[in-house]
């Protein structure tokens, strides 16, 4: 199984990299999470979120790995408990494919990527700034790995 995190947003504040890098090392060779970063469409005065939306869900898409199963991170999901990720992410593993997790920009993801997406999960119903999401989804990978393999981080 791999798990591909492609995120809109470049150049993340070092609180984030150090953050996310934190969790990252800790998950292990084989539940390895690959971050994919995409530049922000551009917004401006003059210019149409809707067409920085569209670009960044192309970019996203030609991220996508072939034959990934694809969740997106979306406040309009179903929110999981880190129970149900563990129980989740124990499926990914027997199931033998990958995964590409998609984090949108500030005005969300593409509909075009809503679309691909087999399932959509939220975090919260709060709206969170899209560079903590990169850490809380990590941290939840990291905590459900230790739920699945008994490690006392979790209690």
């Amino acid at each position: 199984m791999r798990l591909r995190l492609i995120a809109v947003g470049t150049k993340m504040p070092a609180w984030v990299e150090q953050g996310y890098q934190e969790y990252a090392k800790r998950l292990p060779r084989d539940c390895a999470v690959e971050l994919v970063e995409l530049p922000l469409g551009s917004r401006g005065k003059s210019t149409d979120p809707a067409k920085a939306i569209e670009k960044e869900g192309e970019a996203m898409l030609a991220a996508i790995g072939k034959g990934d199963q694809v969740i997106a991170l979306d406040v309009k999901g179903k929110p999981w408990s880190t129970e149900q990720l563990a129980e989740r992410m124990a499926d990914w593993r027997m199931s033998g494919r990958n995964y590409s997790l998609l984090v949108g920009g500030p005005d969300g993801l593409a509909p075009a990527c809503l679309a691909l997406a087999q399932q959509r999960w939220s975090l919260s119903a709060l709206t969170l700034p899209h560079p903590l999401v990169r850490i809380v989804l990590i941290e939840q990978l990291y905590r459900a790995w230790t739920l699945l393999n008994n490690h006392p981080y979790h209690k």
